[in-house]
């Protein structure tokens, strides 16, 4: 589990990626990101109701948090992945390569 202080909590830090941060897409993922002037990065995850049902939604969001926990990141970052309707059918593996594709075009590996 991640600690309180790598997670995006507070409705005004996604306020703050969602306005200052870029964006890159694939079809599954969406992911904004902007800096944030700590030693470490934080992540949130955002999953809308176009995705599914509060199962599916859930299960989505728990692919993602174990992307982010198995993956090395540069920190400095707060970053928002945003799940696409295509998030609902995709297994691990399928998340996991959308994350590091983002990731990769995004800057955000180490």
């Amino acid at each position: 589990m991640m600690r309180r202080e790598q997670r995006l909590t507070q409705n005004s830090q996604y306020v703050t990626v969602y306005s200052r941060g870029k964006s890159w897409a694939n079809r599954v993922l969406v992911v904004r990101a902007s800096p944030n002037g700590l030693e470490w990065s934080r992540f949130g995850y955002s999953v809308s109701k176009r995705v599914g049902k509060a199962v599916v939604r859930n299960r989505v969001k728990r692919l993602l948090r174990e992307g982010v926990r198995l993956s090395s990141w540069k920190p400095g970052w707060d970053v928002v992945f945003i799940a696409r309707s295509g998030a609902a059918g995709a297994d691990y593996a399928e998340v996991k390569r959308a994350m590091d594709d983002l990731a990769g075009r995004a800057g955000l590996r180490p």
